[in-house]
């Protein structure tokens, strides 16, 4: 009989230790160790033997003897997925797709399986092929190259890939697999990250493309270990809130292209559309004016949009006023509200504060401080702010409005969509001599942009 050996294994790490530890001693989580069965033998039905091919020559060579070749990207015929990819799918790379339950993921990867038109085999561990067969016909129409299988033995799947000899490979879900060489239950950290190895083997050795649907915990994490992300080539995440139309893809790490990249897509009847010009629903089409609302030009990878920022100041009710904020990072928040009341003598001390960025999108460009502040001090005064000004700047702890990269893109895109006047840091005025049909205001600190739009 093979001996059986128990492991203690951290959830979110995937450290190892013998015995159980109330906190982790690699990445000083609490409560986070669970116990794991592996079975340790030299039996030759757990070798893996559907893994085995003759490995290429290994050989150590010199790194000027190395030539690259050019790696062809498979195209998804989904324009904003290939962005975030950059570029396309890579033969060989395992791809790691997150988000939460029903925001779009198994919709997203079966749209691509019917439109590739190529061979697509398609895993499902969680649901039926008929439910899988009526989804498809509800988004889009049936390939007649797409292959599904309700499969959760790695052993069957890679030895089905083989057979089939597909052009993408689909899991849904990661959690659902199990490998014969490991004595756990489906979804526990063991199996999870031996069938992520064993995924990843295949996809070297037959250099198919792998996508692989992860779940997330309620923190909005990939559940499993972290090592599963250290695994993939490729880690998307979806974000978006299900009871909403809109989603957003991002990168959080791509080996074969920019991690700053962000796809958007509608969720539609028929399926996800993608959305090209994000500024469409990032901005209020409302022709009435309001206090607190100011359009920021941002950069998102390597594409300029406009966003809609949102601030509500008003008197507070309680002892201790609030500060909220939603899509934009609260301790930079509180960095502005001081700068305005040190700089600009505007006083937010007894009042509530709530920030938001339109359309539920994340912005962590620090170009968009300029318009928050303008939104912050449009609300405290309630003076509306023109529907056709934007802004451009990220603010300095001493007031002043610093330079920003990629100013001509910003200009050239808030001019495209009828904006009349745009607030740009003087500095940058003084190194770019930029030429356009809007209207281009310098503004050196906070004291100059309270003059030219509230006094």
């Amino acid at each position: 009989m093979a001996k059986i050996k128990t492991e203690f294994i951290c959830s979110t790490c995937g450290h190892k230790s013998p015995k159980w530890q109330g906190q982790c001693s690699s990445c000083s989580e609490w409560n986070t160790y669970t116990e794991e069965i592996l079975q340790k033998s030299t039996n030759s039905s757990l070798q893996k033997p559907w893994l085995d091919k003759p490995k290429k020559n290994s050989s150590p060579e010199l790194i000027k003897d190395i030539e690259i070749g050019h790696i062809p990207r498979v195209l998804t015929q989904n324009s904003e997925l290939d962005r975030v990819l950059g570029g396309g799918l890579v033969p060989g790379s395992l791809i790691l797709l997150g988000g939460q339950p029903g925001i779009g993921k198994s919709t997203l990867l079966l749209q691509i399986a019917n439109l590739l038109n190529k061979k697509v085999l398609y895993i499902s561990g969680e649901e039926s092929k008929e439910q899988i067969k009526m989804r498809s016909q509800r988004i889009s129409s049936d390939s007649d190259q797409l292959y599904i299988s309700t499969e959760t033995s790695t052993e069957k799947i890679i030895s089905s890939a083989k057979k089939i000899e597909p052009d993408l490979l689909i899991i849904d879900s990661i959690q659902t697999l199990s490998s014969p060489s490991v004595e756990s239950v489906q979804g526990s950290i063991s199996q999870i990250r031996e069938s992520t190895n064993e995924l990843q083997k295949l996809a070297k050795d037959s250099n198919i493309p792998i996508f692989i649907i992860g779940h997330i915990t309620k923190e909005g994490s990939i559940a499993g270990p972290k090592l599963l992300e250290h695994i993939v080539d490729v880690v998307l995440q979806f974000e978006g809130d299900r009871h909403h139309l809109y989603r957003m893809i991002r990168t959080t790490k791509n080996r074969y292209g920019s991690t700053d990249e962000l796809a958007i897509y509608e969720m539609k009847a028929d399926g996800l559309r993608a959305v090209t010009n994000p500024s469409e629903f990032l901005i209020s089409q409302s022709e009435d004016e309001y206090s607190g609302s100011a359009i920021a030009a941002t950069i998102e990878g390597l594409r300029p949009m406009l966003a809609e920022t949102q601030a509500l100041v008003s008197d507070a009710i309680f002892g201790t006023p609030q500060r909220s904020s939603t899509g934009y990072d609260l301790r930079r928040l509180n960095m502005v509200l001081a700068v305005i009341e040190k700089k600009a003598q505007l006083y937010f001390g007894q009042k509530d504060v709530f920030l938001n960025i339109a359309g539920g999108i994340k912005i962590s460009d620090p170009a968009i401080d300029l318009s928050i502040m303008a939104s912050l001090i449009s609300s405290l005064l309630d003076i509306p702010i023109d529907k056709k000004f934007c802004f451009v700047g990220e603010v300095g702890l001493s007031g002043e409005i610093r330079t920003v990269s990629r100013l001509e893109q910003r200009i050239q895109e808030a001019a495209k969509l009828g904006f009349t006047h745009i607030f740009i840091p003087k500095n940058n005025m003084k190194k770019n001599q930029i030429k356009s049909s809007i209207n281009i205001m310098g503004v050196k600190n906070i004291k100059e942009l309270n003059e030219l739009l509230f006094t």
